[in-house]
């Protein structure tokens, strides 16, 4: 039997459990916009990927780190009189970095809406375009002389080369296989006939290693734009500003410059990019 002193000081016990979640709730909802932290911190997150150049390139001997998203991430940081602190991750785990409150700002970001049911997007950094690097003899002038079952075409599995081509290559023979590696050396051994790849790749990927084909932009011209991710924050005053510095620089043309710069980072000179891609 529960007496009526243990009764209420179970009702007092659970007031006070009550009252400390409604406090962390409240704490929660009262902590610093990302706008607010980088301004008091000093810093701003993001996030490094080893090996993704040019998007990232971190050098083994002395640990720093270049690239074209951390080209734009120092200027941005410059901006807000801040400094940048990279977080070493992966492309998967960096929409999860960005809910954990780990990093600030991905950059390089394709916005698909699963990732938009989770984090926020900024307007596009650029549109990247899709190409195919196929062996020598084999340049298709368009996606629709692709989209016929003679036609092998790589791709990695869940990527958005992977995605792109189901939809605009239903009739083709896609060669599904778990990583860009992969896909590519089923063009140099002869069991596709050309792999898809965004152009920032097909670039540095050609570039390393002629002998594995050449690139072609198939018409119509197809783009996937690359963005900014953020995380969902109630003060949309980051997600603003970063929209602002982005317009800012795209006008000056510092966008395009610091792609071009970044790409001679794998050799990749301005020559060396066909007229029909767009930065």
């Amino acid at each position: 039997m529960v007496s009526r002193r243990n009764f209420a000081a179970g009702i007092g016990l659970t007031a006070l459990g009550a009252a400390a979640v409604a406090g962390s709730a409240k704490a929660a909802d009262n902590a610093p916009g990302t706008f607010s932290r980088i301004r008091q911190s000093r810093k701003l997150r993001i996030a490094g990927i080893v090996g993704t150049e040019p998007y990232f390139h971190k050098d083994i001997a002395t640990g720093e780190w270049s690239g074209f998203c951390v080209s734009m991430a120092r200027d941005l940081a410059a901006a807000m009189e801040a400094e940048v602190e990279i977080i070493e991750s992966t492309w998967g785990n960096s929409v999860l970095d960005l809910q954990a409150n780990k990093i600030d700002i991905m950059f390089g970001l394709s916005p698909t809406p699963s990732r938009a049911l989770t984090v926020e997007f900024t307007t596009p950094l650029m549109n990247n375009t899709f190409t195919i690097v196929s062996r020598q003899d084999f340049a298709p002038a368009t996606w629709e002389a692709l989209n016929t079952p003679d036609v092998r075409v790589a791709v990695d599995i869940g990527s958005t080369h992977d995605l792109f081509a189901r939809r605009v290559l239903p009739k083709a023979n896609l060669i599904a296989l778990k990583t860009p590696d992969e896909a590519m050396l089923a063009v140099q051994s002869g069991r596709a006939d050309c792999v898809i790849q965004v152009a920032m790749l097909s670039l540095v990927t050609v570039k390393k290693n002629p002998r594995l084909g050449t690139i072609t932009v198939p018409t119509p011209i197809m783009q996937q734009p690359t963005s900014a991710g953020v995380r969902v924050d109630p003060d949309s005053r980051f997600l603003n500003y970063v929209n602002n510095w982005l317009e800012y620089n795209r006008a000056l043309g510092t966008l395009r410059g610091w792609i071009i710069s970044n790409l001679a980072l794998v050799g990749v000179e301005e020559k060396d990019i066909p007229e029909r891609i767009q930065f």
